[in-house]
């Protein structure tokens, strides 16, 4: 054993045994502990304790622990072991969070699918839907609030189950230009009727009791039975049965023409609101009112003059009743006040060249509803279709407004022969090309703002 050495410097503490050292290798050793210090400076207090581990025996040449240091070495690979442990926890944390951010998103996921399915679909299917089974023929009395628009009050036909389309009464209300024209107040509406119908009852005005008889422009003496049996409960029958031209035509000689014809009333029953102060009104009642409101309207036309000045222009030889007869297809055709004197042109040029009329709204007055493509050029027996028969209509197809007589009576000078009349567009053309272009255009424009 080595003999305790006699140096007086004070031993180190902390050593689990002692070594008598020399003078050299103290500085060594002082050198050491040093760059140790340097070394493990970054270290916090429990690095420190963990660096405090029970002693262990020394092996081969290293250098005893002296002070609770290490060496140079000895720091780096407990620095390299600490850093291992700290990169562990890292990872562990790393994944616990990974995990828990997981959870998370899957959680917001299932309630935003949820909500999607419980709330966000029903409702949207709710708002979209724009088509609904309807009972046709119920009488719905409805109120049009002031300054309501076109969407309002297709919001307010369709939840009274009137129309079964929103989108097609819409339409009509273009096509008609009457977002603007729409009066307020309260209507009877039957259900099932054509959304034009309903917008030509809603521009003429209420019809509710109380608020009026209205009749539209453009309805038929169907139509009118109609709705004098909705407002007077004036049976359908009793009243088509009492509109005979041959009835009235003694105290109303303008119906002549009318009798003649087929002893209908059609184009004579004039369109306008009526208000009568009998408490028992008949379908006599109604109708005289209507023909002395047609007497009244036309008394500063002079019809008579309009039948010269059209056959000096187109050769035309007709009647007082064909006139009105051209004036009811220009009623149906026709959408603003502006377009009336030019549709005129269009037919009274046709007629002078001898070409068919081609009017739609004639084969629908006949049908009774609109007719398609294919009734159009297979239906050549029917006087009423104007794309098989030239010339006028046996009859009137409605009752024409003052604008439209006014137009038949003197139509616009144009080279025109085809228009092309949608809510959109009002064009008017010269040759088929042009008027097959106009369609191609409106088409491609449709397409592009669906795209």
């Amino acid at each position: 054993m080595p003999t305790p050495s006699n140096d007086s410097s004070p031993r180190r503490q902390g050593a689990h045994f002692s070594s008598s050292v020399s003078e050299g290798q103290a500085q060594e050793e002082q050198i050491q502990e040093k760059q140790t210090q340097q070394d493990s400076a970054h270290y916090n207090a429990g690095s420190q304790e963990a660096l405090q581990q029970p002693p262990v025996e020394a092996t081969g040449s290293l250098p005893a622990l002296t002070g609770g240091k290490l060496s140079s070495r000895s720091a780096q690979v407990t620095h390299k072991a600490k850093n291992k442990q700290v990169k562990h926890r890292d990872r562990k944390a790393s994944k616990c969070s990974r995990i828990f951010a997981t959870l998370i998103a899957f959680v917001m996921v299932a309630a935003l699918g949820i909500f999607v399915w419980k709330v966000a679909l029903p409702e949207l299917s709710r708002t979209n839907s724009d088509t609904q089974e309807i009972t046709a023929g119920q009488q719905v009395t409805v109120t049009i609030p002031d300054g309501a628009g076109a969407q309002e009050v297709a919001k307010i036909l369709f939840e009274n189950k009137i129309i079964a389309t929103k989108s097609e009464f819409l339409d009509q209300v273009k096509r008609q230009d009457a977002e603007q024209k729409i009066k307020s107040g309260s209507y009877v509406i039957t259900t099932g009727t054509k959304p034009a119908d309903i917008v030509h009852l809603l521009v003429s005005g209420p019809n509710a009791p109380g608020s009026g008889f209205v009749v539209p422009e453009g309805y038929t003496v169907s139509q009118v039975a109609d709705l004098a049996q909705n407002y007077f409960g004036i049976s359908r029958d009793d009243f088509l049965n009492q509109a005979k031209a041959s009835n009235y035509v003694a105290d109303y000689p303008f119906l002549a023409g009318a009798v003649d014809a087929n002893d209908s009333l059609e184009g004579y029953l004039f369109p306008k609101t009526y208000t009568f102060t009998e408490s028992n009104v008949t379908a006599d009642t109604v109708i005289r009112a209507m023909l002395d409101q047609f007497k009244a309207e036309t008394a500063n036309l002079n019809l008579d003059a309009a039948r010269i000045t059209l056959n000096k222009r187109y050769n035309l030889n007709l009647t007082n009743e064909q006139i009105i007869t051209m004036a009811s297809i220009i009623e149906r055709e026709a959408l603003t006040d502006e377009d009336r004197p030019k549709v005129a042109s269009v037919f009274y040029n046709r007629l002078y060249d001898d070409m068919y009329l081609q009017s739609d709204a004639t084969l629908a007055y006949s049908l009774g509803r609109e007719a398609t493509a294919e009734e159009l050029s297979s239906m050549t027996s029917d006087p009423y279709n104007t794309y098989a028969f030239k010339g006028l209509t046996p009859t009137p197809i409605c009752s024409p407004g003052y604008a439209s007589i006014k137009a038949a009576m003197d139509p616009a000078a144009t080279n025109y022969y085809y228009f092309w009349i949608t809510s959109d567009e009002h064009v008017f053309s010269e040759t088929y090309d042009e008027h097959q272009q106009a369609i191609e255009n409106a088409r491609e424009r449709e397409a592009a703002s669906k795209q």
